[in-house]
């Protein structure tokens, strides 16, 4: 009887886990349905947003590409200069130094991470489990005056300080209109190392039958960030891939001495 018991119990543990993994399945499903569907999603090769941040009261041009390999650039128009951050060509992570204005490889750790990104365009949900992604309804939780259901992801380990650790981030779907409003993981290393990081995204609106978030305000969660306002999305944008090279520095030939007379 005792073994009966336990087989009930451990049943109806293995019963509900499954439930919830569905449950989770659904939301997704229905996220992507009402989005623009799975197939069209899948289909997306790249995007380019065009957008601004507002940073002590002045509105700074932002142009951001991600492609479907991996790539992506953010490109900084600040005071008449063009300069380059998070740019990754699928094997090199660098940008533009804004002392010395001169371009600098990341670390290899951080390209490492870095390159475990690649599949998560355009969205980390799409064929998750082919990924080794899990994910987990967490349940319902309000958030901003928002009913939310709240969704856990857990990826691939990242590398900090030498040291594997796990990837997870959690999702805040509307449970009106099964979008993203919130996202928020912790903060794996600098000054903000502990606390969660929060992305708030709004003002969702259709480009080419796909609907995105045209407002996103990303920093510490409690203490306020900065909000990337964007102005146009374009789709499956056709970019030189020399954008994303880093910028070797030409030695400069040294001339030649004078002959002594």
């Amino acid at each position: 009887m005792k073994n009966f018991k336990l087989f009930l119990l451990t049943l109806l543990i293995s019963f509900s886990y499954t439930l919830k993994a569905q449950t989770a399945d659904e939301i997704l499903n229905n996220y992507f349905e009402n989005t623009g569907g799975k197939a069209s999603w899948t289909n997306l090769t790249g995007l380019k947003m065009f957008a601004k941040v507002n940073q002590s009261g002045m509105d700074i041009p932002l142009e951001i590409t991600q492609l479907k390999d991996g790539r992506q650039m953010t490109v900084v128009k600040f005071q008449g200069q063009e300069i380059k951050q998070g740019v990754f060509d699928g094997e090199t992570l660098w940008g533009v130094n804004f002392m010395t204005q001169k371009a600098e490889k990341n670390d290899k750790e951080a390209t490492d991470n870095m390159k475990l990104e690649k599949n998560d365009f355009p969205s980390p949900f799409i064929n998750y489990k082919q990924k080794n992604y899990t994910v987990e309804l967490m349940g319902k939780e309000t958030v901003d005056g928002t009913e939310t259901f709240k969704i856990k992801l857990v990826k691939e380990p990242v590398t900090i300080d030498g040291k594997k650790e796990e990837s997870v981030s959690y999702y805040y779907f509307d449970t009106d209109n099964f979008v993203p409003i919130v996202v928020e993981s912790e903060v794996k290393s600098g000054q903000f190392k502990g606390l969660t990081s929060e992305v708030k995204m709004s003002d969702y609106q259709e480009v080419d039958g796909l609907y995105f978030p045209f407002s996103m305000t990303q920093g510490i969660k409690g203490k306020g960030g900065g909000t990337i306002t964007i102005d146009k999305i374009e789709l499956n944008p056709k970019v030189d891939a020399s954008e994303f090279k880093f910028p070797e520095e030409k030695e400069v030939a040294k001339p030649a001495e004078q002959e002594k007379k």
